[in-house]
């Protein structure tokens, strides 16, 4: 492959950049830049020149083939954090005949090497994007190995059935114990229940991944737009006392309890007239039915009835001009009465959808145990022969979640997302 570099760090000002140099000859190249490198996995004080000038005090590290991120040579470069010191290193490489790296290239690369599958992949590309807690805990059992783990111990299950199946096949006229076969329906029984869960747990796992929904619905003057603002914290959304002032979703993402959470105002819901006001309510509507959770705000704490869906919640506005709320949640966007209520219950019923999360959290992923699933559904009605070939084509599924076989399709998908440098 190309010797390929990048910035490992954001770019801009800062206390220290880092530059890789990933593949065969690596080393040669940054003993041109800084002389002889350290001893691998050691940083050596340098001077970085080019053509007779110093360019920065440098930090130079190797890491031998087998041993990097890449799994090729690396060579890493821990530069002062100004701009133009990267600036001039680049060109310096680029001089060397040294080519940029693509987007997810040094992780393409160790995927290719065999370093990391391709769900660790997936895994890592969560843990660069995640924005909350919850996400990175959830990336971080992805990208550490657990879901491959999961996945070589039932491929072990399949292959100790099938070696059951086949002696059972080949040896039928011999003395081999009865209970050879229902061994190994046992721990096809065992595998089946386990992707079950995986499979099930896939909703609540992507909710974490991507974020919750939460829609804010009610009639006009409800008081929703001043509630967005008020957990906002700034005037997103205008706020009116004529009618249909909303009429668009206006989102706001936000950190909740370490969920990932975008709020929703809606176009007040009511007939209208007006074309471009009942666009809007259309779509509130809709984004409304397919949201996670519902807050159903209106003067006198009503709910409204097409939209309601069990569990949603259901609040008073203007709380600080009533004294009764009846059984609903009062709160008031003016003072704050009862806001830090709502964020609590919404907190609450948003984790509560999170307890069956399980580790699986792309389609893809999803897929392909499905397909493993399915292929093991009725074995203890199949003729032997074909109990073999359901195990084959479960087996073949669980090799494709960790990408040894074909992967190609999933890795400019998965890649493009990544950023410069990874």
């Amino acid at each position: 492959m190309d010797l390929i570099f990048a910035e490992a760090t954001p770019p801009g000002r800062g206390g220290v950049s880092v530059i890789r140099i990933s593949g065969d000859g690596a080393r040669a190249i940054a003993e041109r830049m800084v002389g002889p490198m350290p001893k691998a996995r050691h940083a050596y004080f340098r001077n970085l020149v080019d053509r007779g000038e110093n360019i920065d005090q440098v930090l130079a590290i190797w890491f031998a083939a087998g041993s990097s991120f890449t799994g090729e040579e690396v060579a890493e470069l821990q530069l002062h954090g100004a701009p133009v010191v990267v600036r001039r290193t680049v060109r310096a490489l680029l001089d060397l005949g040294i080519r940029p790296a693509d987007a997810g290239e040094f992780t393409r690369r160790a995927f290719l090497n065999g370093r990391m599958d391709l769900a660790e992949i997936e895994g890592l590309g969560d843990l660069l994007a995640a924005e909350t807690e919850a996400q990175r805990k959830l990336a971080l059992r992805a990208a550490s190995g657990e879901l491959a783990q999961k996945a070589e111990t039932w491929r072990a299950w399949l292959i100790e059935a099938g070696a059951l199946v086949e002696v059972s096949v080949d040896f039928a006229d011999e003395e081999v114990p009865d209970d050879v076969p229902e061994r190994a329906f046992e721990l096809i029984e065992t595998l089946r229940g386990e992707l079950k869960h995986q499979i099930d747990g896939f909703s609540a796992a992507e909710r974490i991944r991507e974020g919750f929904e939460v829609a804010i619905v009610g009639p006009p003057n409800s008081g929703k737009s001043s509630l967005i603002n008020r957990l906002s914290k700034r005037d997103v959304a205008i706020v009116s006392d004529i009618a249909g002032t909303t009429r668009d979703v206006i989102e706001v993402r936000m950190d909740l309890g370490g969920l990932a959470v975008t709020m929703l105002d809606t176009a007040g819901l009511r007939e209208s007239r007006d074309a471009i006001e009942s666009i809007g309510i259309d779509r509130a509507r809709e984004r409304a039915r397919n949201a996670d959770l519902r807050v159903h705000m209106s003067d006198e704490g009503q709910r409204v009835p097409d939209l309601y869906q069990s569990g949603d919640i259901v609040v008073a506005s203007r709380a600080d001009l009533r004294a009764e709320a009846g059984t609903s949640l009062p709160v008031s966007s003016e003072t704050g009465q009862g806001v830090d209520d709502l964020l609590a219950l919404i907190q609450e019923k948003l984790t509560d959808q999170t307890a069956s999360a399980g580790i699986v959290s792309h389609e893809r992923q999803r897929t392909e145990l499905i397909t493993a699933f399915d292929a093991l559904a009725d074995v203890r009605e199949l003729p032997v022969e074909l109990v073999s070939e359901s195990l084959r084509v479960s087996n073949s599924a669980l090799d494709r979640l960790l990408g040894r076989i074909d992967a190609e399709d999933y890795l400019d998908l998965i890649f493009s997302s990544f950023c410069i440098g990874k």
